[in-house]
């Protein structure tokens, strides 16, 4: 078994580490192998890298023959003992359960049950068209971030080198098994960045100023848009803009701002209890049995959940959850529902907070 230790040359992260776990606490891990099912594959490389020292070092355990898997999984778990969290990329569908699949294979007893695994994988994926991104691969992030790195061998031509090591060791073979490994661990932590974009997507970000603005459309019609400049909860490490549902947001560094539009029309808002309710046609509105009844019974009907409603003309934003109350519709069979932009929720930061919220959870689940 050849044991590589290594401390990386300095290099900007980009991103607070410590927004994961405690430094000393995590270790990040990836595996190669010859294959992808471990019942007919070699395990031929672990490799970790860990923070001391005020720097980031790798560890990688490769075994020189097919007969030495047990040996680096032995040293690998002796070394993740002093931690809690284990950081990986994809490891949820390939690395952990991988290596679970080949101690059983081998009768050893190891497990990550008593270890917080993180996926980086996982948590960026979600926002993967919302960035248009093409797909999640390590690489792409790494190109989306404007890291380049050029690989001698691919995954793949790994295999036939770790075979010819095996057959015939060579320092050549050996550097470029060990070099793809530790670029990999170390394009894990440069790409840590895009976990910005899970962290905006899962803190709350604050409204800094709400402003209403108008503007005419391209039918010439003059049209309103509520204005919400926000701070961030973290620094994006570039800009991103997306749009859905006519609700646009842009963000760069720690500053956001979202236009949503303002709807100045009459709504409805519909009663629950419609059989308290009379339906008063000449007036198209429902009124409660206790007032109404001295209506002429030629001009009352007894309401339907359909005509149970009282009708408001103001300015209103639209939510897509039952966010704020009251609820407005436009009619009963509405999918689309609103809440009125009153005079004090103008005034009220912590309100236009929540929306903006839940408008840019809107935006990312539409993509």
């Amino acid at each position: 078994m050849k044991i590589s230790r290594e401390t990386l040359e300095p290099f900007e992260i980009g991103y607070d580490v410590t927004r994961i776990a405690p430094l000393e606490e995590m270790l990040f891990l990836d595996i190669e192998t010859t294959g992808f099912t471990a019942s007919s594959s070699y395990l031929y490389l672990i490799g970790c890298a860990y923070y001391s020292d005020d720097s980031w070092c790798t560890i990688q355990w490769m075994a020189e023959n097919y007969t030495e898997e047990a040996q680096i999984i032995d040293a690998f778990f002796a070394f993740l003992k002093d931690y809690k969290y284990l950081i990986h990329f994809n490891g949820n569908q390939f690395d952990l359960p991988y290596l679970t699949q080949k101690c059983a294979q081998l009768g050893l007893d190891y497990s990550f049950d008593s270890y917080i695994g993180v996926d980086i994988y996982k948590r960026v994926s979600p926002c993967k068209l919302f960035l248009g991104l093409a797909n999640c691969k390590q690489k792409t992030m790494e190109q989306f971030l404007g890291i380049n790195r050029t690989d001698a061998f691919s995954g793949g031509e790994l295999i036939g080198v770790y075979h010819d090591y095996v057959k015939s060791p060579s320092d050549f073979s050996l550097n470029s098994l060990l070099l793809h490994n530790e670029d990999d661990l170390k394009g894990m932590l440069q790409i840590l960045p895009m976990l910005c974009y899970y962290d905006l997507f899962n803190n709350d970000l604050k409204v800094k100023k709400a402003s209403a603005s108008s503007y005419t459309d391209f039918h010439g019609i003059l049209r309103q848009e509520l204005i919400l400049t926000l701070e961030l909860p973290v620094a994006l490490p570039k800009p991103v803009s997306a749009h859905a549902n006519n609700c646009y947001f842009k963000g760069e560094g720690k500053t956001g701002s979202l236009r949503v539009p303002i709807f100045v029309e009459e709504m409805k808002y519909f009663y629950a209890n419609y059989h308290d309710y009379y339906y008063l046609p000449d007036e198209d509105v429902a009124l409660h049995k206790s007032v109404s009844s001295f209506v002429d019974l030629d001009h009352r009907v007894q309401a339907t959940a359909a005509t149970c409603y009282t009708r408001k003309s103001s300015k209103y934003l639209q939510m897509w959850s039952n966010e704020f109350e009251p609820i407005f519709r436009r009619e009963y069979k509405s999918k689309d529902i609103f809440f009125e932009l009153t005079d004090e929720l103008k005034r009220d930061r912590a309100a236009f907070t929540k929306y903006a919220n839940h408008v840019l959870a809107m935006i990312v689940t539409s993509y």
